[in-house]
């Protein structure tokens, strides 16, 4: 190949990549724009002053009877360190009422999960929507993940975010045991939940 074929040829190497560099970078970039676009504040109603509200319920998990409200569904695998349950993992559909008889008045449910992680203490991680019925909050929900050292008078964890009337909700809720019944396994829990939305 004669030289001036060779720069030719290199020249027109050098422009096919550029060409497809140029699309790709541009094709790149109307994906990123289908993908993420910004958007006025004010479609999805933000443009209003935040609210802050308490609110207080006592949670009810029955592990035992006809019709529990939770159960586990992943056994711990570990039969040597069975002390605190590591690794066993519980489903619930846990009531939610004003106050801590479970005949109190139903205000939501606690629909979720909580898992032992701690090999040397009873802590669990739990993932759990806060699902409303009452009032204007009927279909609302409040989403919680977190530990939870159940043994500690008061626990604290992260409300994450919400739906409906607490979109975009952020602040925490406290955990206080009202009452535990081993021989039953049944346990009351009063909830304090701060949200900002």
């Amino acid at each position: 190949m004669s030289s001036q074929h060779f720069l030719t040829f290199f020249f027109f190497l050098l422009l096919s990549c550029n060409t497809i560099t140029s699309s790709t970078s541009s094709s790149q970039n109307d994906d990123t724009f289908d993908f993420v676009r910004p958007i006025d504040r004010k479609l999805l109603g933000l443009n209003k002053m935040e609210k802050l509200s308490h609110l207080k319920f006592y949670w009810h998990d029955i592990m035992t009877g006809k019709n529990p409200t939770s159960f586990a569904v992943v056994p711990s695998p570990l039969k040597l360190n069975s002390t605190f349950s590591f690794g066993l993992v519980t489903m619930m559909d846990d009531p939610l009422t004003l106050g801590p008889e479970l005949s109190s008045k139903l205000v939501g449910k606690c629909q979720g999960l909580y898992a032992s992680t701690s090999q040397d203490s009873f802590s669990f991680l739990m993932a759990m929507n806060l699902a409303l019925f009452e009032g204007e909050y009927n279909g609302s929900s409040i989403t919680i993940m977190g530990r939870n050292p159940v043994f500690d008078k008061v626990r604290e964890m992260p409300v994450v975010g919400g739906s409906g009337l607490f979109r975009f909700a952020r602040g925490y809720a406290q955990l206080t045991t009202y009452s535990y019944d081993p021989k039953n396994a049944i346990a009351v829990v009063e909830y304090n939940v701060y949200v900002s939305h």
